[in-house]
């Protein structure tokens, strides 16, 4: 049973940055380098949206209110997931939540993936 550990979080200005790791236990090397891996986000009152994701290959996506400020990343070999935040905004206050699916294929619905961390409050003034 995979388990994903987020951390980084914390209170920022805007326009500083902050990078976010999510780590993997109780999967395997090889079943976690084949994963899609991504980062989800929920704003006050608002509802889980996708934010960016990894496939297996490498291949990256980002929803466009983070495109071009913010970069996914993972390390195989260390089970981990990351995501670097540049020139945050207020807007990005949310808790960013990382995410598994066993699959090498990324779909951009929170329903298509079985594993979560528990979240990390990105707060941003």
């Amino acid at each position: 049973h995979v388990q994903l550990v987020e951390s980084g979080g914390g209170s920022v200005k805007a326009g500083e940055s902050l990078k976010l790791s999510c780590v993997a236990f109780g999967g395997t090397y090889s079943s976690y380098r084949s994963y899609c891996m991504a980062w989800f986000r929920q704003g006050p009152g608002k509802e889980r949206e996708w934010a960016a994701d990894v496939a297996r290959d490498g291949t990256t996506d980002y929803s466009d209110s983070v495109k071009g400020r913010f970069t996914v990343s993972r390390d195989n070999a260390k089970n981990t997931l990351y995501l670097q935040m540049n020139s945050l905004k207020p807007e990005d206050t949310a808790v960013y939540y990382c995410a598994g699916r066993d699959d090498t294929l990324c779909y951009l619905g929170p329903s298509y993936y079985a594993y979560w961390g528990q979240g990390t409050q990105v707060t941003v003034s």
